[in-house]
């Protein structure tokens, strides 16, 4: 069997979206969560207790307590009010706790308990009663046995020294419209100080000249979600369809495609943005490359140029690429001196005193026999021998044969 090995990269940071979906932290009255089992009397308590309390910054929150040590075989539930998972797949709840380290209490039996259970129960509706769900493990899907990597032992006149410890738990997949939220204490010292339960985005970005709108992470922790992106204004898409994935921590993974600025336009602040090519510059096709400044002699009419146009008395052959400056026509050659031979002619010239901006100036010779009672002049006949040749001249000189000889 052959190993395949798959290379996934995150993308340059941008911190993923919390979209929260409950805080005990904010609540302003009594959280009133459902407990089991409800202790007979009001003024005792045999489970679960809501109290007021303070977070590490001292601020007043409501907390959920329990401490039944000295009995054994504790079963002690607090479940959270139904909350709407809002189109999430995946669920990250992230607990704030303090537990009491077994061994600091004088005379706790064996069975104190340092750690608890998380659970939760998906439905359509908010169902739930003091006796449904049933308080036990199914129909409630179990997520984690929590542990305190700190606890505390202890006590001084104002109460209890406590270590907060944080968690974050997720689950997933989850289909139904919300879901409850459970602790389970089977004999321990804790208090749940604060719950926060949220589902995670891929944040509204641009990249590789596309935009990607926010995305839900995928229904396990290893999912890739695919989106699509669609090319920023005045941008064209290249190679294959432009793509990324979202992870499950709300990460833009895997990029796969790109636009790119096209021509009369170039990227700006970052890739974000293909933006016009200002008055005087330009761009002739599409790709990465800046703007470029109008070549000598020559302008643009508008914005967002792909090419500027010469200047009045000033040209660009077919050859001239857009970047090269535009040139006008050279001065006359300079010099001309003739030498006749019968029917020969060789005829040298100076290069002229103004090329008009040009390095490859070539000659052309103009052949044309004059006279003979026709009042006018004709172009040579086809015999007259030039050499190297007649147009496109490079050298300064030119040897010409086979010329007819005017009698008059």
């Amino acid at each position: 069997m052959m190993d395949i090995l798959w290379i996934l990269w995150t993308l340059p940071s941008v911190l993923a979206i919390e979209e929260m979906l409950m805080d005990s932290t904010t609540a302003t009255a009594e959280l009133g969560w459902t407990v089991y089992p409800v202790s007979a009397t009001a003024d005792s308590s045999i489970s679960w207790e809501e109290v007021s309390g303070y977070d590490e910054n001292m601020n007043t929150i409501r907390t959920y307590q329990v401490c039944n040590v000295f009995d054994a075989n504790q079963n002690n539930w607090v479940r959270t009010k139904y909350i709407q998972r809002r189109g999430a797949q995946r669920i990250h709840v992230e607990m704030k706790f303090s537990v009491r380290d077994c061994s600091s209490i004088p005379g706790v039996p064996g069975s104190c308990k340092e750690t608890f259970n998380l659970f939760y129960y998906e439905s359509d509706s908010d169902k739930a009663t003091k006796v449904f769900p049933p308080w036990m493990e199914n129909p409630w899907i179990k997520v984690d046995t929590l542990a305190a990597d700190e606890s505390f032992s202890q006590v001084d006149l104002g109460g209890r020294v406590m270590k907060i410890n944080t968690e974050v738990r997720s689950f997933g997949p989850i289909s139904r419209k919300g879901f409850y939220l459970a602790f389970q204490d089977y004999g321990g010292c804790m208090s749940l100080i604060a719950v926060r339960v949220f589902y995670r985005k891929c944040p509204r970005t641009i990249r590789n000249g596309a935009l990607f709108q926010e995305t839900h992470s995928g229904a396990e922790s290893t999912s890739l979600v695919l989106a699509r992106g669609e090319c920023i204004p005045n941008a064209e898409e290249v190679d294959v369809p432009i793509k990324l994935y979202c992870n499950g921590d709300g990460e833009w993974m895997v990029p796969i495609g790109r636009c790119m600025c096209k021509a009369g336009h170039e990227a700006v602040e970052n890739g974000t943005v293909c933006r016009a090519c200002p008055s005087g510059f330009f761009k002739t096709a599409q790709g990465d490359e800046k703007c470029l400044q109008c070549p000598i002699n020559s302008r643009t009419t508008n914005n967002g140029a792909t090419n500027c146009v010469c200047r009045n008395g000033y040209y660009r052959t077919d050859s001239d690429p857009l970047e090269m400056p535009c040139t006008t026509v050279p001065s006359a050659p300079q010099n001309v001196i003739s030498s006749v031979n019968e029917t020969s002619l060789m005829l040298e010239w100076n290069p002229p005193r103004e090329t008009g901006g040009r390095d490859d100036v070539v000659y052309n010779i103009i052949c044309k026999s004059c006279g003979g009672g026709r009042g006018g002049c004709t172009r040579c006949g086809d015999n007259v021998q030039f050499v190297p040749r007649q147009l496109g001249l490079t050298e300064t000189r030119v040897f010409i044969s086979d010329l007819r000889t005017l009698i008059n």
